[in-house]
């Protein structure tokens, strides 16, 4: 094992290189598990908000038959 300036330097040897990696880790996996979490549990609707959010209409309406 070298124990000269240069083995020192190595970026594995580095603690806050790995504590970097272990929090991007976290928050990927934390985005992923709300991703996951969002897509399985569907928002129930507000009672009294009815088809529109922010006074935007949810869909679109019937399209007018022309005479």
């Amino acid at each position: 094992m070298s124990t000269g300036p240069h083995a020192r330097g190595q970026w594995y040897r580095q603690g806050v290189v790995w504590l970097a990696i272990v929090l991007f880790a976290a928050v990927v996996a934390g985005c992923i598990s709300m991703i996951v979490l969002g897509a399985r549990h569907a928002d129930e609707p507000l009672p009294g908000v009815g088809e529109q959010v922010f006074k935007v209409p949810v869909s679109r309406p019937p399209p007018k038959e022309k005479d």
